[in-house]
């Protein structure tokens, strides 16, 4: 009887064993669950209010300035009354809100979706001035305050799409509010693309790839003929030129630089 013992203690821990190991995804399944349910719901503090009340609410906050509690008033009135009358005037102070709050990656995605939603709206260039402003201030915050970080040199992602909703703006609403300061904005990004290329240019000729050089500052002179970066663009055109031996092509961009800049 001893000698049959350890194996019916062995095999029923063996049995147990199993259970468990199927049990475990079950208990992982209730334990997510449960904390799911644990997570407050963000709307919860709205829930059994009117549209109006929240509308005003976020109004009054928006008066004041606080356009993080603006934010969260109007993300509930979209999420429990999408369909109301309230919902247009919303979501276009939603930009607002956003853009003031520093949130431009929200700002850009909330002036799209607005876009979108009322192709017809008389506030339409608004949301394109506004999806603009916010791509062209993303990335120009703290770390260029900070350390001075040259735009020219950073990922231009977000700078063709600024250009590209200002040129949008511009020639559908060409005569809008909005149209003077789009223009300025649009000069400067002209510039930043400008100097990105000289730049690049000049990395191009440190290493020795003049024919690389010549061309992309060749570019610049072709493409952005009234910036600032013209200049510098012909000087690593003659250099370049030089080095390769093409003295016709460096003499004529001396002969450009000259008549210029003199």
């Amino acid at each position: 009887m001893s000698d049959i013992m350890p194996e019916l203690n062995y095999k029923g821990t063996h049995i147990t064993m199993k259970i468990i190991k199927r049990l475990i995804p079950l208990l992982v399944v209730l334990t997510l669950a449960g904390c799911a349910s644990s997570i407050s719901d963000p709307n919860a503090a709205f829930r059994g209010q009117s549209a109006q009340a929240i509308y005003q609410k976020a109004e009054t906050a928006m008066a004041k300035g606080d356009y993080d509690d603006a934010s969260k008033s109007i993300e509930a009135l979209d999420a429990l009354y999408p369909f109301s009358k309230y919902a247009q005037k919303a979501d276009l102070d939603l930009i607002y809100a956003y853009y003031q709050s520093g949130d431009t990656a929200s700002a850009s995605a909330a002036a799209d979706r607005y876009i979108k939603l009322y192709p017809r709206s008389q506030h339409i260039a608004y949301a394109y001035y506004m999806r603009g402003l916010a791509n062209f201030k993303t990335d120009r915050g703290l770390l260029q305050n900070l350390f001075h970080t040259d735009t020219a040199l950073r990922d231009a992602t977000n700078q063709e799409a600024s250009f590209q909703d200002f040129t949008t703006l511009l020639y559908r609403f060409p005569d809008s509010k909005y149209s003077a300061d789009a223009r300025k904005r649009l000069i400067y990004l002209r510039d930043q693309f400008a100097k990105r290329d000289v730049e690049i240019a000049q990395f191009y000729f440190k290493r020795g790839a003049y024919v690389a050089a010549a061309n992309r500052a060749a570019g610049v002179v072709e493409h952005y003929s009234h910036t600032m970066q013209v200049k510098p663009a012909l000087n690593i055109m003659i250099k370049s030129y030089d080095k390769l031996g093409l003295t016709q092509r460096a003499d004529d961009a001396r002969r450009v630089l000259a008549k210029n800049f003199s």
